[in-house]
């Protein structure tokens, strides 16, 4: 680590220090909301963000299962532990300048406090799924990071895509109970998931996304199934 890093975490944690109370991990459970939609507790299930099982003493930008760190914190050389943690959750763009973490910051050093206590024992080998179940994310859907989406691989009739027809402006999507529904263009989403909770290839799912009822997801299992699975008709 630079001698810029270790100044600027010195600092950084001189000032916490002074003025938070010791952390509390139930509070930083209700925190950890904010950190929830882009990172999993659970090892290797990445989101937008990398997973956090494991994190304090791991290089920053090290998680060989995660694909898309910037280079600039790859290169950053930080290692995670209470005080570096501190320092970018205050701040990231400060600590590492073009990183692509869309977040502000806390500037609040008690919710620091409290968040890096949660994250200490919720990301420790095997505690992610006891911690999980306590979490106020459940029956969000398993949409909000802390709990599990759902398995495609198994598929309830309603939510197996048959076919998709596109005409002006609107989806029309089959699926294999026979139900055919419209979607305006904007308000169906387009995505893929390989991983080991994606669909089969070639069998897409319908998922119901956002607060809306004609909002959805079709997931495929590839890039490449997407233009073969849609047909130009009216």
């Amino acid at each position: 680590m630079n001698r810029f890093f270790v100044i600027a975490l010195s600092m950084v944690a001189w000032l916490s220090s002074a003025v938070a109370e010791p952390g509390d991990a139930a509070r930083g459970l209700r925190g950890f909301r904010i950190c929830a939609p882009c990172h999993s507790l659970e090892a290797d299930r990445n989101m937008t963000g990398p997973s956090l099982a494991g994190l304090w003493e791991r290089r920053a930008g090290s998680l060989p299962s995660f694909e898309r760190y910037s280079d600039a914190l790859k290169s950053s050389g930080i290692i995670w532990d209470d005080r570096s943690l501190d320092a970018w959750l205050t701040d990231p763009d400060r600590m590492v300048p073009d990183n692509e973490m869309p977040f502000n910051g806390i500037r609040d050093p008690q919710h620091r406090a409290d968040l890096l206590a949660f994250l200490k024992e919720a990301t420790k080998p095997g505690a992610a799924p006891q911690m999980r179940a306590q979490g106020p994310m459940e029956g969000m859907g398993g949409m909000m990071g802390g709990g599990r989406v759902p398995n495609l691989k198994s598929l309830e009739s309603n939510m197996q895509v048959k076919t998709i027809t596109y005409c002006h402006d609107t989806y029309r999507v089959t699926t294999t109970d026979g139900k055919t529904r419209a979607f305006w263009e904007r308000n169906l989403r387009l995505k893929t998931d390989s991983g080991k909770d994606g669909p089969q290839s070639g069998a897409p799912a319908l998922v119901p996304a956002g607060m809306m009822g004609d909002r959805a997801d079709v997931i495929f299992a590839a890039p490449e199934e997407i233009s073969k699975a849609i047909e130009a008709r009216c």
